[in-house]
């Protein structure tokens, strides 16, 4: 028995004298190699429920030129889409969730007629989402503050140049 109490106190003994020892001075102490340093910045990401997700539609040449439910004329090269119920003039992001490429649209006109869609889209911008052959796309849509607009983007057709603006 006092064996065993002895060797258990040997042991712990080596346990205690291993546990303290004496780690190195300021001297030897050598400063980590930067390599090994991993810096990891957190950036919050705020998910804002989307106004719509749903199937989109183009339409191009063959409404060119005619009247939009807004009054403008139908330009298909412009960022402009149909909507049913969005006030004319309002602002959608529209992102294609098949690429993960968005633009911004304005609604000009009214649509679309085909029960299930959610809009239709200008052939400019459907190109810009990169639609390609296909005629129809999952997108999801978020309203986007007209002021935003004004100041953090330029909104233009996909096929033609911006216009130069005049000082």
């Amino acid at each position: 028995m006092q064996r065993r109490i002895a060797r258990g106190l040997a042991i712990a003994g080596l346990i205690v004298g291993l546990g303290a020892a004496q780690g190195p001075n300021i001297s030897e102490a050598k400063p980590a190699p930067v390599s090994s340093v991993q810096v990891r910045q957190v950036v919050k990401q705020v998910k804002t429920k989307p106004y719509q997700v749903g199937t989109a539609s183009w339409y191009g040449d063959t409404f060119q030129g005619k009247p939009t439910a807004s009054g403008e004329p139908y330009e298909m090269y412009d960022m402009t889409a149909a909507h049913l119920k969005l006030p004319m003039g309002s602002y959608v992001k529209v992102t294609n969730l098949r690429n993960g490429k968005a633009v911004i649209v304005r609604v000009n006109d009214r649509g679309p007629v085909v029960p299930g869609r959610i809009i239709d889209l200008s052939y400019g911008a459907a190109q810009a989402l990169q639609f390609r052959h296909r005629g129809l796309q999952r997108v999801r849509l978020d309203l986007v503050d007209p002021h935003q607009v004004a100041s953090n983007f330029q909104v233009v057709a996909y096929n033609h140049p911006p216009v130069a603006q005049l000082p």
